[in-house]
């Protein structure tokens, strides 16, 4: 069985104050609706864990009604980071589950293509996660601003989700980072520091995460072309 966890626990404060990106509406529909059917409709996924904050239950459940869902679904309740929340997560999985794919709720343009790709490394055991190469060049400065390093942009990328995991080598990143006290931005950091190796694979420069007023008028944009597109082809 291959599992969803998406993390939509977070407000953000990006925004705004009192602003929850996750039900901001992008072509007619909340962020995480867009979010929740790309992997309902996906044919790698069995059941999606969603990962909400507390007192959001009936929200979802109402958005849940307006969606022609077909995949089970359940909720886990958000802890005070973003690595408390994905635990929380993993508990809620079928024990059955082999596979896990960890989303983040507010990067409504994940394909298909990149949740077929990401569980089909997984399922052969390998931990991957989807990413893009830089196309900036970085420098590395201290903390007066002066710069020590200019890097290798050839060799680097900036990693997304989702990013897919057997379930036993997930559990046990997590269980060492607890162990140890130790947090992470994505479920992929906690891997390489609990001994595993990472793969990166292509992502999408679309595949962007919705934090700022900035990225929802650029979502607008890409859903329009997506639209046009798909339109063009029939």
């Amino acid at each position: 069985m291959t599992s969803a966890i998406i993390v939509a626990a977070g407000r953000g404060t990006r925004m705004g104050p009192d602003i929850d990106k996750l039900f901001l509406e992008v072509s007619g529909a909340p962020v995480v609706a867009h979010t929740w059917e790309r992997f309902d409709d996906s044919e790698s996924i069995d059941e999606i864990v969603l990962v909400i904050r507390e007192g959001m239950k009936t929200a979802f459940e109402e958005l849940a009604a307006t969606l022609e869902l077909r995949k089970p679904y359940r909720f886990a309740i958000g802890g005070k980071e973003r690595q408390d929340s994905v635990i929380n997560g993993l508990h809620k999985l079928e024990k059955d589950a082999v596979v896990v794919i960890v989303h983040d709720g507010v990067r409504p343009f994940v394909t298909a293509e990149m949740i077929r790709d990401a569980v089909d490394h997984a399922k052969k055991g390998e931990c991957v996660a989807v990413g893009v190469p830089i196309k900036d060049t970085i420098k590395e400065v201290n903390d007066k601003g002066i710069v020590r390093h200019t890097l290798e942009r050839s060799r680097l990328w900036a990693v997304q989700t989702p990013q897919a995991f057997p379930v036993r080598i997930l559990k046990h990143a997590y269980e060492e980072a607890l162990s140890k006290h130790l947090y992470g931005t994505d479920d992929a950091t906690l891997v390489e520091r609990a001994g595993g190796s990472v793969r990166i694979i292509m992502g999408s420069y679309e595949n962007i995460k919705i934090t700022t007023p900035e990225d929802l008028m650029v979502a607008e944009e890409i859903l329009k072309r997506r639209y046009d597109a798909d339109r063009n082809r029939v």
